[in-house]
């Protein structure tokens, strides 16, 4: 087999093969001998078919299956050897490509189009600047951490005079001409809190009445809504829209929630028992755990802004547009001309911030390790345990929790991807001068509006 390189511009070439009957007659026979002895053709004994009767049968197809494959192994073998870094695929030329004739040749040609990656070196230096935002924790952040805490470690209480935001339990009993209707509802274990009340005269009724207190009032004119008085009286929403009468409810018990306080039970909830002794350490434990949660943001956004300064830095490189488009268009079936032109810069952006990262990982042998990946499956974990305020969690835990979301291969390709494009920003941020502005994490946010 010959096979030729074409160039006909820097980002694009074609590769002409030539095939040879020698390419490919070997393995033509042995294909045709396994047609012959598993062919089922009436009057003849399996595997006792005559050769020319299968040929004639099975012959061009075997031919044209056959050839495609040397053809395909040995372009793909030669875009290997000779180290052409292609983008997409070869295509099948649509000008120069003859008709190929399997009845009478015995030589065929094969020419293919191939889009070439730009040729170029990433250079980072002192001279290249990025900015990068330090997010400030302020006292707010921390306070509001706090109360966070001391929200979601309380308790229930009960209590024996009513407030706004208590939780009032009771029996209910339909009202008659200011009276108990015996032939009507009566429901046990009734709950109500006043700060849902609607009706503001409703509502002083219940705040600072005691246990025990019994209280009139109309459910229609105090909930209002439907669905809040079919829930408070355990009937459908049908029913409680034609609902008019007034109730009584005798109150049996009054729940109302209390903070934690800021104390060493408040501590060890949090981190632990015994990790933290003091509010002062306390304060800076969650100081701590702010400002891991805000580098990351800032890491996030120096990524952004790291690309687009890289991006821009080599905005001249050049890409075969008409191969890409064509390749794009053959390998979509749902895409359109008209939405491919659209979304074409962006895909232009994508794939040279692609050969950007390869060359930056290259050139600095970047490798990606399977406890960079855990690492990384661990972070997430932690991060996501954090959002519940479940903080300084079991190793173990998470250890075992990351391993669960690493055995979804999606999940998988996706952190590996990830680890790699931070070691990238990483190696950026170490190689480059960073323009380090600290801000407010308001002046950080509206960076992210539209």
């Amino acid at each position: 087999m010959n096979i030729v390189r074409k160039d006909i511009d820097q980002n694009n070439a074609m590769i002409i093969l030539q095939v040879e009957k020698n390419d490919y007659e070997e393995k033509v026979d042995k294909s045709l001998r396994e047609y012959r002895k598993k062919a089922n053709i009436p009057g003849f004994r399996p595997g006792m078919i005559p050769v020319n009767l299968i040929k004639k049968m099975y012959g061009k197809a075997v031919a044209a299956e056959e050839i495609n494959k040397v053809v395909s192994d040995e372009l793909f073998k030669y875009i290997r050897e000779n180290k052409i870094n292609i983008l997409g695929e070869p295509m099948p030329n649509e000008t120069e490509q003859k008709e190929l004739n399997l009845e009478s040749d015995e030589t065929f040609e094969f020419i293919f189009d191939l889009g070439l990656a730009p040729e170029f070196e990433v250079e980072l230096n002192k001279k290249d600047k990025v900015k990068y935002y330090q997010i400030a924790v302020s006292d707010e952040m921390i306070d509001n951490q706090i109360k966070s805490y001391t929200g979601r470690y309380g308790k229930y209480v009960q209590e024996d005079a009513v407030e706004e935001k208590d939780m009032v339990k009771g029996s209910l009993l339909e009202m008659a001409n200011e009276k108990v209707n015996e032939n009507g509802l009566k429901v046990n274990d009734a709950v109500l809190t006043p700060a849902y009340i609607k009706d503001e005269a409703t509502k002083a009724k219940f705040v600072g009445a005691k246990k025990g207190d019994v209280i009139t009032f109309n459910p229609a004119t105090a909930l209002v809504d439907t669905a809040e008085i079919s829930s408070l009286l355990k009937i459908s929403k049908d029913e409680a829209k034609n609902l008019t009468a007034d109730f009584s409810m005798t109150i049996e018990g009054i729940t109302r929630y209390h903070e934690a306080e800021v104390n060493q039970e408040l501590f060890d909830k949090v981190y632990g028992e015994g990790v933290v002794t003091s509010e002062e350490d306390f304060k800076a434990r969650i100081k701590t755990n702010i400002e891991t949660t805000l580098a990351a943001d800032s890491d996030y956004k120096f990524g952004i802004d790291a690309r687009e300064a890289l991006l821009n830095k080599y905005n001249t490189l050049t890409f075969p547009d008409a191969f890409l488009k064509r390749w794009v268009l053959a390998t979509n079936d749902n895409l359109t001309k008209e939405t491919l032109e659209e979304d074409y810069p962006k895909m232009i952006d994508d794939l040279k911030w692609q050969l950007i990262k390869d060359k930056i990982a290259k050139a600095n042998d970047i490798k990606i390790e399977n406890t960079d990946v855990e690492a990384y499956a661990q972070k997430i974990t932690r991060a996501q345990f954090a959002q519940y305020g479940m903080v300084g969690m079991d190793d173990e835990i998470v250890e075992n929790y990351a391993k669960d979301m690493l055995k979804k291969e999606d999940t998988l390709k996706s952190i590996i991807e990830k680890v790699a494009e931070e070691k990238v920003f990483e190696h950026v941020k170490n190689a480059v001068k960073l323009d380090t502005k600290e801000v407010s994490v308001e002046e950080f946010n509206k960076m992210f509006e539209n």
